[in-house]
This record gives C-alpha cells, sequence and structure tokens, in this order.
C-alpha cells in the first residue's frame, strides 16, 4: 500500500484537505446553530438541515483527521474525492428536482455550494497527480 508523506508535493493536497475540512465544519455548524433561521431562508426543513448539520461536522472532521495524519492515504483521499462529487451532484440534483422545497435563495446557496465542494475535489485530484 502506498502513503504519502509530508513532501513539498504533497503539501498541496493536505491543503486542499483541511481547507475542506474547516469549510465543511464551519458550514455543519452554521446548520446545527442556526437550523429555524437556515429553514426559513433557505426552505427545507430545520430538521433536515440538523441532520446535514452533524453529517457535515462528521464528514469535516474525518477529512480533518485524514489531512492531519503524517501519511496521507491515497486510497482515503480518493474516497473524499467521490464523495465530494457526490455531494456536488446531490446538490445539484436537489434544486433541479425540487425535492428539497428551496426557496429562490436556497436553491442559490445549494448551487453555490456544490460549486465549492466540486472545486475541493478537483484540487484534491489535482494533489494526487502532484504525487506522481
Amino acid at each position: 500500500m502506498t502513503v504519502l508523506t509530508m513532501t513539498d508535493r504533497a503539501r498541496f493536497l493536505r491543503l486542499t484537505l483541511v481547507l475542506d475540512a474547516v469549510v465543511t465544519g464551519v458550514n455543519g455548524l452554521a446548520y446545527l446553530a442556526a437550523a429555524g433561521p437556515a429553514s426559513d431562508l433557505l426552505g427545507p426543513d430545520a430538521g433536515l438541515l440538523r441532520e446535514i448539520g452533524v453529517f457535515l461536522l462528521v464528514y469535516g472532521a474525518a477529512v480533518g483527521l485524514l489531512a492531519s495524519r503524517r501519511a496521507i492515504s491515497p486510497v482515503a483521499t480518493k474516497a473524499v474525492i467521490a464523495l465530494n462529487a457526490v455531494w456536488t451532484l446531490g446538490s445539484v440534483l436537489a434544486v433541479v428536482t425540487g425535492v428539497a422545497e428551496f426557496t429562490t435563495i436556497g436553491a442559490v446557496w445549494a448551487i453555490a455550494q456544490a460549486l465549492v465542494v466540486g472545486v475541493f475535489a478537483e484540487l484534491q485530484i489535482m494533489g494526487l497527480r502532484r504525487l506522481r
């Protein structure tokens, strides 16, 4: 099994994972702390937003743990990339299908988040490629 250690080539990947973890964790905290007002603004039920908040906190912590390891696992990084891609596509589908009952602001927010998460996935792919 191949592991990545802290080298100049690994720093970019580590940075993208850290940024992903921080943004994800902050977003999760916001959904938990302000589920009611966020529901009014964005559209989805406050309970759903709390569930998303918990998921984002756990996921952000896992990505942060991966980034903090002395050796970054390429397999775990590929799992993060895949989950980021699923989140991106799922967010777009939730807006397009109307399943989440977004307000206009909520739809814009969901697409903006999808773009950010998609960018993280792309940067993480670039980080893995730099290691070759």
